[in-house]
This record gives structure tokens, C-alpha cells and sequence, in this order.
């Protein structure tokens, strides 16, 4: 009796011409060769082509892409060293992609959005590039309205006060809440800064 071809589950199909196989099994047949052929090109995609690097902190203004930026940054340190506001730190990891690249961390210092554009002129990599105070892209800010004091009728607002872009990126709403003007905001960071509640009340997320 020949030898039977077994199955892509284990199951053993009787043997003979593929034409003397049911209608199903001849279909499960082909399936499971498309499948054992098709598998090899899934293992070297996800070898060879990984997922883009995503941004999980703030960048300083004019930063490139997250993957274009690590591969462009010398880790020189001129940026930190040109920040006016001294809002630009050096991230310390074990991970040899991210370690010495520039961040911004809004709870310990915000971009102050400077008119001498320093942090962009100081770079020599083009990592930073030399933008308008519109295409900065650091991130976008999210209100957390369950921890703010304007929700729970506590006058406040420093977040709009504060904010050096102003009205076209974030204003008091007709309902009395903070809103966020998509358009407008540059992720600089200065609202965190200034939010007064514990846990903060509005965020800024890196711009993917």
C-alpha cells in the first residue's frame, strides 16, 4: 500500500492521484502546499523588513522621523548645549540605538519655543532641521478631563495661559473645558509643564 501524504495538521490523506481526492481534501491539499510555500517569505519579511522604530519620547523641534532621525543624530550634544532653556536632555539607555540622542521631557522642562531657533541651528547632522514655529511637530497634547481642575469647578487655566502658541492651540471651550486645536498645537510641551494636578491633566504624545 503506498505511503499516504500527510496533512498540514498532521492528518494523514490517503494515498493515490490528487484527482481521486474528494472534493474537499483536494482543496486542503493545495491550501496546505500554498501555506508550507508562502512560509518561508513570511519568516524572511519578518527577518529582514522590521517594523518602523516608533517615538515613544518628545524629540526636539525639527526633528526627523523617528527611524530617520536615529539613523541621522551624531549624539554630539550641540543641541543641549544651545537650548536656552536648558530643556533638552540626553537619554541614558542600554539600548545603543537610543542611548545619548536628544529628548525633551515637558514635566521637567518644556520647549519654550525660543525665537533664536537654537536647538535646530546647533544641529550639524540634520536630525534637527530648521523649521517654522508651525511645522516644530514635537507632539500633540490630550486632555485628561477626569483630573482637571476646570471639570471639577476649581477655576484654573494655566495650561492656556501659559501656552506660548495661544488660542489657535488651545483655548477654554464654550462648555468650560480645556480644549486641544489639532491645527494649532506643536507639542512643545509647555501645558504639561504647567498643569498643577497630580496625575497631570494634559499630556503631550510624541508625534508618531
Amino acid at each position: 500500500m503506498g505511503k499516504g501524504r500527510e496533512g498540514f495538521d498532521g492528518a494523514t490523506m490517503s494515498s493515490g492521484p490528487i484527482e481521486d481526492l474528494k472534493p474537499h481534501d483536494r482543496r486542503r491539499f493545495f491550501v496546505e502546499g500554498l501555506m508550507r510555500a508562502l512560509r518561508p517569505v513570511a519568516d524572511y519579511v519578518e527577518t529582514k523588513l522590521p517594523l518602523p522604530k516608533v517615538r515613544t519620547v518628545l524629540r526636539p523641534p525639527g526633528a526627523l522621523a523617528e527611524e530617520a532621525f536615529l539613523d541621522t543624530c551624531y549624539r554630539c550634544g550641540n543641541c543641549l548645549e544651545a537650548c536656552p532653556a536648558g530643556a533638552i536632555r540626553q537619554f541614558q539607555s542600554d539600548d545603543p540605538v537610543q542611548a545619548g540622542t536628544p529628548y525633551i521631557d515637558p514635566d521637567i522642562s518644556p520647549c519654550v519655543v525660543c525665537e533664536a531657533m537654537a536647538c535646530m541651528k546647533a544641529c550639524t547632522s540634520g536630525a534637527l532641521r530648521l523649521v517654522g514655529v508651525s511645522e516644530f511637530g514635537m507632539g500633540l497634547a490630550r486632555t485628561r478631563p477626569e483630573h482637571c481642575l476646570l471639570s471639577q469647578g476649581t477655576p484654573c487655566g494655566l495650561c492656556v495661559q501659559k501656552c506660548p502658541i495661544g488660542g489657535s492651540a488651545i483655548r477654554i471651550g464654550p462648555s468650560g473645558s480645556v480644549q486641544i486645536v489639532e491645527t494649532g498645537c506643536i507639542g512643545c510641551g509647555v501645558c504639561q509643564h504647567h498643569c498643577p494636578t497630580v496625575p497631570k491633566a494634559i499630556i503631550v504624545n510624541p508625534e508618531p
